[in-house]
Protein backbone atom coordinates (compact mmCIF):
# COMPACT_ATOMS: atom_id res chain seq x y z
CA UNK A 1 0.00 0.00 0.00
CA UNK A 2 1.24 3.48 -0.82
CA UNK A 3 2.47 5.50 2.14
CA UNK A 4 1.35 8.87 0.76
CA UNK A 5 -1.27 8.87 -1.98
CA UNK A 6 -1.63 12.26 -3.66
CA UNK A 7 -4.73 13.14 -5.64
CA UNK A 8 -4.10 13.34 -9.36
CA UNK A 9 -3.68 16.89 -10.65
CA UNK A 10 -6.73 16.32 -12.85
CA UNK A 11 -8.87 16.05 -9.71
CA UNK A 12 -9.71 19.72 -9.20
CA UNK A 13 -11.27 21.21 -6.06
CA UNK A 14 -14.59 21.60 -7.90
CA UNK A 15 -14.34 18.12 -9.35
CA UNK A 16 -13.77 16.68 -5.89
CA UNK A 17 -16.73 18.64 -4.58
CA UNK A 18 -18.97 17.33 -7.35
CA UNK A 19 -17.93 13.76 -6.58
CA UNK A 20 -18.66 14.19 -2.87
CA UNK A 21 -22.04 15.70 -3.71
CA UNK A 22 -23.12 12.68 -5.73
CA UNK A 23 -21.77 10.20 -3.18
CA UNK A 24 -23.65 12.08 -0.46
CA UNK A 25 -26.79 12.04 -2.58
CA UNK A 26 -26.56 8.27 -2.96
CA UNK A 27 -26.13 7.87 0.80
CA UNK A 28 -29.19 10.06 1.44
CA UNK A 29 -31.21 7.74 -0.78
CA UNK A 30 -29.83 4.53 0.69
CA UNK A 31 -29.87 5.50 4.37
CA UNK A 32 -32.70 7.38 6.12
CA UNK A 33 -30.42 7.57 9.17
CA UNK A 34 -27.79 10.29 8.85
CA UNK A 35 -25.46 8.73 11.43
CA UNK A 36 -25.15 5.56 9.33
CA UNK A 37 -24.01 7.42 6.21
CA UNK A 38 -20.42 7.27 5.01
CA UNK A 39 -20.58 10.44 2.88
CA UNK A 40 -21.89 13.79 4.09
CA UNK A 41 -21.85 17.34 2.76
CA UNK A 42 -22.83 20.63 4.39
CA UNK A 43 -22.90 23.28 1.69
CA UNK A 44 -23.16 26.16 4.17
CA UNK A 45 -21.19 24.79 7.12
CA UNK A 46 -19.69 28.15 8.12
CA UNK A 47 -20.48 31.19 6.04
CA UNK A 48 -19.44 30.37 2.51
CA UNK A 49 -17.35 27.36 3.60
CA UNK A 50 -18.53 23.91 2.50
CA UNK A 51 -17.72 20.87 4.66
CA UNK A 52 -17.49 17.33 3.35
CA UNK A 53 -16.87 14.18 5.36
CA UNK A 54 -16.07 10.55 4.67
CA UNK A 55 -16.58 8.45 7.80
CA UNK A 56 -16.39 4.67 7.65
CA UNK A 57 -17.87 4.27 11.13
CA UNK A 58 -14.75 2.54 12.40
CA UNK A 59 -12.78 5.62 13.42
CA UNK A 60 -11.35 6.57 10.01
CA UNK A 61 -12.31 9.91 8.47
CA UNK A 62 -11.57 12.55 5.88
CA UNK A 63 -12.74 16.10 6.49
CA UNK A 64 -12.82 18.38 3.47
CA UNK A 65 -13.14 22.16 3.61
CA UNK A 66 -13.90 24.17 0.48
CA UNK A 67 -13.23 27.89 0.73
CA UNK A 68 -12.94 30.65 -1.83
CA UNK A 69 -9.21 30.01 -1.74
CA UNK A 70 -9.37 26.29 -2.49
CA UNK A 71 -9.87 23.05 -0.58
CA UNK A 72 -8.18 21.32 2.37
CA UNK A 73 -8.34 17.60 3.18
CA UNK A 74 -7.51 16.25 6.64
CA UNK A 75 -7.43 12.47 6.82
CA UNK A 76 -7.23 10.22 9.87
CA UNK A 77 -6.54 6.49 9.89
CA UNK A 78 -6.92 5.43 13.51
CA UNK A 79 -4.64 2.39 13.04
CA UNK A 80 -1.81 4.35 11.40
CA UNK A 81 1.49 4.69 13.28
CA UNK A 82 1.40 8.33 12.15
CA UNK A 83 -1.58 8.94 14.45
CA UNK A 84 -0.94 11.00 17.60
CA UNK A 85 -2.61 8.14 19.50
CA UNK A 86 0.27 5.86 18.46
CA UNK A 87 2.97 8.25 19.70
CA UNK A 88 4.23 8.56 23.27
CA UNK A 89 4.09 12.35 23.21
CA UNK A 90 0.60 12.38 21.66
CA UNK A 91 1.37 15.15 19.19
CA UNK A 92 0.56 15.78 15.53
CA UNK A 93 3.37 14.42 13.38
CA UNK A 94 5.96 17.23 12.90
CA UNK A 95 5.54 19.12 9.64
CA UNK A 96 2.05 17.74 8.95
CA UNK A 97 0.49 21.18 8.60
CA UNK A 98 3.51 23.06 7.26
CA UNK A 99 2.49 25.37 4.43
CA UNK A 100 -1.26 25.12 4.90
CA UNK A 101 -2.82 28.53 4.06
CA UNK A 102 -3.72 30.50 7.18
CA UNK A 103 -7.43 30.76 6.35
CA UNK A 104 -7.68 26.97 6.07
CA UNK A 105 -5.75 26.39 9.31
CA UNK A 106 -8.10 28.73 11.14
CA UNK A 107 -11.05 26.57 10.11
CA UNK A 108 -9.40 23.48 11.58
CA UNK A 109 -9.59 25.10 15.03
CA UNK A 110 -13.28 24.13 15.13
CA UNK A 111 -13.59 21.39 17.75
CA UNK A 112 -15.81 19.30 15.47
CA UNK A 113 -12.90 18.83 13.05
CA UNK A 114 -10.53 17.39 15.68
CA UNK A 115 -7.37 18.97 14.26
CA UNK A 116 -5.09 16.68 16.28
CA UNK A 117 -6.61 13.54 14.75
CA UNK A 118 -4.64 13.57 11.51
CA UNK A 119 -2.42 11.14 9.63
CA UNK A 120 -2.31 13.00 6.32
CA UNK A 121 -3.18 16.47 5.07
CA UNK A 122 -3.30 17.90 1.58
CA UNK A 123 -4.68 20.99 -0.05
CA UNK A 124 -5.03 22.73 -3.36
CA UNK A 125 -5.54 26.42 -3.90
CA UNK A 126 -8.24 27.59 -6.28
CA UNK A 127 -5.75 28.63 -8.96
CA UNK A 128 -3.23 25.93 -8.12
CA UNK A 129 -2.17 23.30 -10.65
CA UNK A 130 -1.38 20.53 -8.17
CA UNK A 131 -2.12 19.16 -4.73
CA UNK A 132 0.30 19.97 -1.93
CA UNK A 133 1.33 18.36 1.36
CA UNK A 134 3.35 19.59 4.33
CA UNK A 135 6.90 18.62 5.27
CA UNK A 136 6.11 15.61 7.44
CA UNK A 137 9.08 13.25 7.26
CA UNK A 138 7.23 9.96 7.61
CA UNK A 139 9.23 6.70 7.52
CA UNK A 140 8.76 4.66 4.37
CA UNK A 141 7.32 1.73 6.32
CA UNK A 142 4.59 3.87 7.91
CA UNK A 143 1.21 3.90 6.18
CA UNK A 144 -0.64 7.18 6.69
CA UNK A 145 -3.98 5.81 5.46
CA UNK A 146 -4.22 8.14 2.45
CA UNK A 147 -4.44 5.38 -0.14
CA UNK A 148 -7.14 3.57 1.81
CA UNK A 149 -9.24 6.64 2.57
CA UNK A 150 -8.89 8.58 -0.68
CA UNK A 151 -9.83 5.36 -2.46
CA UNK A 152 -13.30 5.80 -0.95
CA UNK A 153 -13.79 8.99 -2.99
CA UNK A 154 -12.17 8.12 -6.30
CA UNK A 155 -14.52 5.29 -7.23
CA UNK A 156 -16.36 4.15 -10.35
CA UNK A 157 -20.09 3.35 -10.41
CA UNK A 158 -19.19 -0.35 -10.38
CA UNK A 159 -16.97 0.08 -7.32
CA UNK A 160 -19.66 2.07 -5.55
CA UNK A 161 -22.28 -0.58 -6.35
CA UNK A 162 -20.06 -3.31 -4.95
CA UNK A 163 -19.36 -1.33 -1.77
CA UNK A 164 -22.98 -0.25 -1.23
CA UNK A 165 -24.39 -3.76 -1.66
CA UNK A 166 -22.04 -4.96 1.07
CA UNK A 167 -22.53 -1.98 3.38
CA UNK A 168 -26.30 -1.58 3.06
CA UNK A 169 -27.07 -5.24 2.36
CA UNK A 170 -29.33 -4.24 -0.50
CA UNK A 171 -29.31 -5.04 -4.22
CA UNK A 172 -28.08 -1.84 -5.88
CA UNK A 173 -29.03 -0.84 -9.43
CA UNK A 174 -25.85 -0.13 -11.37
CA UNK A 175 -27.91 1.70 -13.97
CA UNK A 176 -29.28 4.20 -11.46
CA UNK A 177 -25.89 4.64 -9.78
CA UNK A 178 -24.35 5.36 -13.20
CA UNK A 179 -27.05 7.93 -13.94
CA UNK A 180 -26.32 9.77 -10.71
CA UNK A 181 -22.56 9.62 -11.40
CA UNK A 182 -23.28 11.18 -14.79
CA UNK A 183 -25.25 14.06 -13.28
CA UNK A 184 -28.74 12.96 -14.30
CA UNK A 185 -31.33 14.76 -12.12
CA UNK A 186 -32.69 12.45 -9.42
CA UNK A 187 -36.30 11.33 -9.77
CA UNK A 188 -38.72 9.58 -7.44
CA UNK A 189 -38.45 6.51 -9.68
CA UNK A 190 -34.67 6.46 -9.29
CA UNK A 191 -34.99 6.69 -5.50
CA UNK A 192 -37.46 3.80 -5.39
CA UNK A 193 -35.31 1.73 -7.74
CA UNK A 194 -32.34 2.10 -5.40
CA UNK A 195 -34.26 1.67 -2.15
CA UNK A 196 -37.91 0.55 -2.48
CA UNK A 197 -38.58 1.16 1.24
CA UNK A 198 -37.18 4.71 1.26
CA UNK A 199 -39.60 7.54 2.02
CA UNK A 200 -39.34 9.36 -1.31
CA UNK A 201 -40.70 12.68 0.00
CA UNK A 202 -38.13 12.80 2.81
CA UNK A 203 -35.31 11.80 0.47
CA UNK A 204 -36.22 14.50 -2.05
CA UNK A 205 -36.35 17.11 0.73
CA UNK A 206 -32.82 16.19 1.87
CA UNK A 207 -31.50 16.08 -1.68
CA UNK A 208 -32.80 19.59 -2.31
CA UNK A 209 -31.23 20.82 0.92
CA UNK A 210 -27.94 19.30 -0.24
CA UNK A 211 -28.23 21.17 -3.53
CA UNK A 212 -28.69 18.15 -5.77
CA UNK A 213 -30.80 18.60 -8.88
CA UNK A 214 -34.13 16.79 -8.48
CA UNK A 215 -36.69 16.30 -11.23
CA UNK A 216 -40.15 16.00 -9.73
CA UNK A 217 -42.81 14.66 -12.06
Amino acid sequence: MMKNMMLDAQVTPNGLKDRMMLLSALDIILSPEDWLRTYRMQSEWSGDVCLGEVNNGAGDTIHMLWTRGGVLLKGFDHESPVSPHARDEYEVWPGMYDGVPDDMMELLEDEALEKEDVTFCMWREAEGKEWRMGNANIPEAYDDGSSFLLGKIIVTPEEYQDWAESYYELPISLGVVSQIFNGVPVTAQMISALHPQRNVTEAIKELKQLGVQVHEI
